[in-house]
């Protein structure tokens, strides 16, 4: 968390900004903050920019998102539990080293004693003693299209998690509050599905090469013209996998001698990928602009260790929505620091590309931001698009060079021809090329369904983290118990719902993850939020001082 400075509305009144959007007013629970013209700013405005601050400010709208403080008697009952379990973890421990209880996890044999231990480390000691306890909300087997519903395999457990079951059932139309899905294309009828069974009939499903071998197909080429069209760039490239798009791309632009500057709440694919990379790495405090450029202003000023020398890089990596906060990214801040201390910017649009933006393309449309500000274009079309795989968009010369240099294009099988289909269509439908209005009914879908389930959220008095355009909406659960019973009330009420704990979050911010889709319809968000609030009352999680009173 860090400190950020006060931020005066146009009309003159006072909004509180924080790290990660944090911070208290007087009564040390509120930290929602809002920028729309920024007059104190700690770094220079660029000369190019100089009128656009005063003429509307680098925002062209209001930019809100609230991230309120958790309350202390909730934070120290979190940090009971855990430490109630811990105690407890420890004494199971105990009991299974002495044969008194039976032992399910991985341990070394009894010839291997002598040796460093492979597995005893606190997160192997947390999965033992606390997420076992919760297993059951996680890898749920489904059998049907992760549409606005879904069909659920149910299954049983006879040795409190540790192995499951299937009982041969069914658990028919749950509302699906959890899959990515923003724009509801993952479907089995309709264009999207007809196009791409028509595909798998004249390429069939595999590729069974590279691209620089006998894998690149036309439908291939056809694909990345379009992305480059869609993106507003020169050129771009895709790939088959999305989690690879980063790690696999960043150790091809970055290397010894480089610096990357890192949002600390970035994906891990970007995080592993910098570490691939082989470059100095170097975190900034999520989304405040004044941790990157203190981070800047030392890489000029010191260059290299010990050798002071000037970094032969300097790239910046940043992400459109980050998916466990739900906030979005402060473009515009990002460029104007981007472009007055020289540096690349690296942007991962996973969440927001075809979810943001008036015409869906992500957040720089949504900013209304010029494409060529920012390098390395990087997203993936896993979400909006529902299909598989990632790309990468630029200038020419660097989709050239990627295409010779990137692991996981010289090594990896190209993307299934069926699947490109799939994406093409969806994207076409997005842009109206496809004859119809379906795709901006279905972004205007997206941003209502969005813009209503977390004002209702918010009005019931839960904690809801992330920006109001943001279709990601984190709900504090906090208290470890509460995990596992949200998600298990939740589906009783057959709503498929998310839960999130430690280590994809901080230890002590557990919550639940709702993903807002345009296929949902006014009625499913109605019958869901009804099932979030009866469990919110159930397990006391409205924990907000600024719930609305209904009548």
């Amino acid at each position: 968390m860090t400190e950020s400075s006060t931020i005066m509305l146009l009309n003159g009144e006072n909004c509180l900004r924080a790290v990660n959007g944090r911070k208290t007013d007087k009564n040390g629970f509120v930290k929602n903050h809002c920028l729309f013209q920024q007059q104190q700013q700690k770094y220079r405005r660029p000369k190019e920019n100089h009128n656009i601050w005063h003429n509307g400010g680098l925002y062209k709208k209001p930019f809100v998102e609230s991230f309120e403080e958790t309350p202390l008697l909730v934070a120290v009952l979190t940090y009971m539990g855990y430490g109630i379990l811990t105690i407890f973890g420890y004494l199971r421990d105990f009991l299974r080293n002495w044969k008194f209880e039976k032992c399910h996890v991985a341990t070394e044999r009894e010839e291997q004693k002598d040796f460093v231990p492979l597995y005893q480390d606190f997160e192997n000691f947390y999965t033992r003693n606390l997420y076992m306890r919760i297993r059951d909300n996680w890898n749920r087997p489904i059998c049907s299209v992760p549409g606005a519903k879904m069909d659920l395999v149910e299954r049983a457990t006879h040795d409190y998690n540790w192995t499951f079951e299937h009982t041969g059932k069914v658990v028919k139309d749950v509302i699906n509050m959890g899959s990515y899905n923003y724009l509801g294309f993952a479907e089995n009828t309709g264009l999207c599905a007809d196009a791409a069974t028509e595909c798998t009939v004249k390429y069939g499903v595999a590729v069974c090469s590279s691209r620089h071998e006998m894998g690149n197909f036309d439908i291939h080429e056809e694909l990345e013209q379009l992305v480059a069209r869609f993106l507003g760039v020169e050129s771009a490239m895709t790939f088959g996998m999305g989690f690879a798009t980063n790690s696999m791309n960043i150790p091809a632009l970055a290397g010894k001698g480089c610096l990357i500057l890192s949002d600390e709440l970035n994906h891990a694919s970007l995080v592993l990928g910098a570490r691939l990379s082989g470059s100095t790495i170097r975190v900034f405090k999520h989304n405040n602009m004044q941790s990157l450029e203190k981070l800047l202003r030392d890489a000029i000023v010191h260059g290299q260790p010990r050798t002071h020398r000037p970094w032969k890089k300097i790239l910046i990596l940043v992400e459109g929505i980050y998916s466990m906060e739900g906030s979005i990214v402060r473009l515009p801040e990002v460029i104007a620091l981007k472009k007055k201390y020289k540096a690349y910017l690296y942007l991962d649009e996973a969440h927001s590309i075809g979810a943001l933006g008036p015409g869906g393309r992500g957040v720089v449309d949504y900013f209304g931001l010029d494409p060529r500000d920012v390098d390395i274009m990087m997203g993936t079309f896993t979400k909006s698009f529902g299909a598989a795989g990632g790309y990468i968009g630029g200038k020419k010369e660097l989709i050239d060079y990627l295409r010779t240099h990137s692991h996981s294009t010289v090594y990896a099988t190209s993307m299934s021809p069926p699947v490109a289909q799939q994406i093409i269509t969806s994207m076409r439908c997005i842009m109206g090329e496809d004859g119809t209005t379906l795709g901006q009914e279905r972004l205007r879908k997206l941003s209502e369904n969005t813009t209503y389930f977390r004002k209702r959220l918010r009005d019931m008095g839960f904690i809801i983290y992330g920006n109001n355009d943001s279709p990601v909406v984190p709900l504090m659960l906090y208290m470890p118990a509460k995990i596992g019973a949200f998600g298990r009330e939740m589906l009783k009420r057959n709503i498929g719902t998310v839960v999130v704990g430690f280590p994809a979050t901080p230890i002590i911010e557990s919550r639940a993850r709702f993903c807002v889709s345009a296929a949902h319809t006014r009625e499913m968000l109605d019958t869901a939020l009804n099932a979030i609030s009866e469990v919110g009352d159930l397990l006391q999680l409205k924990y907000s001082r600024h719930r609305i009173p209904t009548s």
